[in-house]
């Protein structure tokens, strides 16, 4: 937790140069990047997995407005989770890693993976997957400047208690997803 600690502060310092601007994230399901925008100027491109076949990742504008810190997950009555079993928070098992970043609930979000070498490639279903480190770090930036901010022990207490906490920004944050 103390690593993850100093990436986001270095993720924080880069920022704090561009404030003064609309926070947004624009996202390409053809080159598997997010980024980051403030004003319109992009100060972090992300990585990212993207939905294949026949779950692809929905085109369009969206609004990020909720947010779950250390989600469980329930598999979808789907034929590609049959027989997967649902997942407490906190279970290195747990495919939604440290959080869920809805933009079109209740069945799309961006969240962390295990699989960081499927990053690059249409491998979800549907969702939008990062690294864990950057998940939990976008985040983390999203609660600051949608006015739901926390401070670093809220963060530690709620990954170490193996409970969700929901939460809801008072300034939502548009997503655009496209090619």
């Amino acid at each position: 937790m103390r690593a993850l600690a100093l990436v986001l502060s270095l993720v924080f310092a880069t920022s704090a140069s561009t404030e003064g601007g609309v926070v947004t994230l624009a996202a390409s399901t053809k080159k598997n990047i997010m980024e980051l925008r403030v004003g319109g100027k992009t100060i972090r491109t992300y990585d990212v997995s993207v939905g294949k076949k026949p779950h692809r990742t929905p085109h369009g504008r969206y609004t990020i407005n909720h947010i779950v810190w250390n989600p469980g997950w329930v598999p979808p009555k789907e034929k590609w989770a049959k027989g997967k079993k649902a997942e407490k928070p906190g279970s290195e098992k747990n495919p939604m890693k440290v959080v869920k970043i809805f933009f079109k609930e209740p069945d799309y979000f961006i969240h962390g993976t295990a699989d960081e070498d499927s990053l690059g490639a249409a491998a979800s279903h549907g969702c939008i997957r990062m690294s864990q480190r950057d998940a939990f770090a976008l985040g983390r930036y999203l609660m600051d400047k949608g006015g739901a901010g926390r401070d670093a022990a809220w963060y530690e207490r709620v990954l170490s208690r193996g409970v969700s906490a929901d939460v809801r920004l008072k300034r939502g944050v548009v997503i655009v997803i496209g090619p």
